[in-house]
């Protein structure tokens, strides 16, 4: 990716027919297009009401135009917004002459690359902006807004000053080869590695989180043929999505939905009955229903209350076992007394009819509530590394046990300065503190043009 040396341009909104569509520039030759275009630049922060005509003076659109002096712009550079009319062929009209200007496209994500180089932010910073732009739910929202506020950065803040502590200490022993880190040292080094790695393990212990708030919690809707799981699927996305029939069988593939249950995303399978003699087609639709039982975050499993409960096999009941588990026992509104089915033990339980919709706020809340136990407790903030971060914080995890069992060895510190400085760069990846010019390039260019 080009570095900011010139004047960038690009649509800020997205393509297509609107009432409004937004052009930002960035870069050294602002001011002066801004004079070019406009007679002045607008004193800074304040929009303005002005024409934007061609190079060949030709009245292209009635526009309103923002400039923002750098450093204190999003880029950190100078910049200007031009918000226009939302037709494309305008908008278009208006890049190509920008172009024509002097200004080149954007790459993608340039203009939070350029936030980022400027210090305007850090680098899980400008990944939160993403985050943010594709939050879709109130917890995955919560979490962006919080890491553009810098919970991660903070945190990794402490984390790199105390490990600076420790490195300083270390390598001042170096520089004096005649000396050896004395016991006491040794003690201290080691009780503050040992903070350090616990510390890391609360950061990686989100990292799951963090998926399930970018990808949606994946739910799993599993269950006897006809025990109502297509009809709760139904209900829960709010129209017809799976065939409903009294025949046994009807689902033989899996099929997804997505939905927001209270303040969680999630990615809601229906899956085929769980017969135990199925037909050969049968059988490959319940081979895939086991894939994705695997694959699950939370399982809701569908019986139906009027019937005694199916016995479930030996495999189902150990993957059960190792996954967040939720009962719906279904069609509620048929039973003239108690329910024939006995449900598995230790498992909550929630009572519901998919055709009535009875129970379904208990439904909602049940599911909310086992979403809710998804977040680590890792204090007031609300942090979720993503999958970049997880793969520096588990190198930093590695270094720190190296690190700590040389000090226990009683090893050279020039051993145990070099598994310090290992962990610093990885600290640092988190942040941006360290140049990875293709890391960063990378990272940047899966952002959208404009941003």
């Amino acid at each position: 990716m080009p570095r900011p040396t010139d004047t960038i341009a690009a649509l800020a909104t997205p393509a297509g027919t609107a009432a409004l569509a937004v052009i930002r520039v960035s870069g050294p030759d602002t001011p002066q297009l801004a004079r070019d275009l406009f007679g002045n630049a607008p004193p800074p922060r304040v929009m303005r009401h002005a024409d934007y005509r061609e190079c060949d003076g030709a009245l292209l659109d009635d526009v309103l135009v923002t400039f923002f002096a750098g450093p204190h712009s999003y880029s950190g550079e100078d910049s200007l917004e031009i918000s226009g009319h939302g037709n494309p062929f305008i908008a278009q009209k208006i890049l190509e002459d920008l172009y024509a200007r002097g200004c080149r496209p954007a790459e993608p994500g340039e203009f939070t690359q350029r936030a980022f180089l400027n210090g305007r932010m850090d680098l899980s910073q400008a990944e939160a902006v993403m985050d943010l732009i594709h939050a879709r739910s109130e917890r995955a929202l919560a979490a962006a807004n919080q890491q553009l506020r810098g919970a991660l950065g903070r945190r990794m803040t402490v984390l790199v000053d105390t490990l600076l502590g420790v490195l300083a200490r270390v390598e001042a022993y170096i520089d004096f080869p005649e000396e050896d880190l004395p016991a006491e040292d040794r003690e201290s080094v080691a009780q503050t590695l040992q903070r350090l790695a616990v510390e890391t393990d609360r950061l990686l212990a989100t990292s799951h989180y963090g998926e399930l708030l970018r990808d949606g919690i994946k739910t799993v809707i599993i269950g006897a043929p006809n025990a109502g799981k297509s009809s709760l699927l139904n209900r829960l996305v709010g129209h017809e999505r799976a065939i409903v029939s009294a025949e046994p069988g009807t689902t033989r593939d899996f099929i997804e939905e997505r939905l927001i249950v209270g303040a969680h995303a999630l990615r809601l399978i229906d899956t085929a009955g769980l017969n135990p003699a199925p037909a050969t087609l049968e059988k490959l639709g319940i081979e895939k229903t086991f894939e994705r039982i695997a694959e699950a975050d939370l399982l809701l499993l569908v019986l139906d209350a009027t019937q005694p409960a199916p016995p479930l096999s030996p495999p189902l009941l150990a993957r059960i076992g190792n996954k967040t588990t939720l009962v719906v026992l279904n069609k509620t509104d048929l039973l003239s007394g108690s329910s024939p089915t006995k449900t598995p033990a230790g498992l909550k339980v929630v009572r519901v009819s998919a055709l009535t919709g009875a129970g379904w706020e208990d439904l909602t809340a049940a599911i909310t509530e086992q979403a809710d136990a998804f977040q680590p407790e890792i204090g007031d903030e609300l942090v979720a590394i993503n999958a970049r971060h997880a793969q520096a914080l588990a190198r930093a995890r590695e270094g720190l046990g190296s690190a700590r069992n040389k000090v226990t060895a009683n090893e050279p510190v020039e051993l145990l300065a070099s598994d310090l400085r290992g962990v610093l760069e990885a600290f640092g990846e988190i942040s941006g503190k360290i140049d990875n010019e293709r890391m960063l390039d990378q990272l940047f260019a899966t952002f959208c043009i404009g941003k």
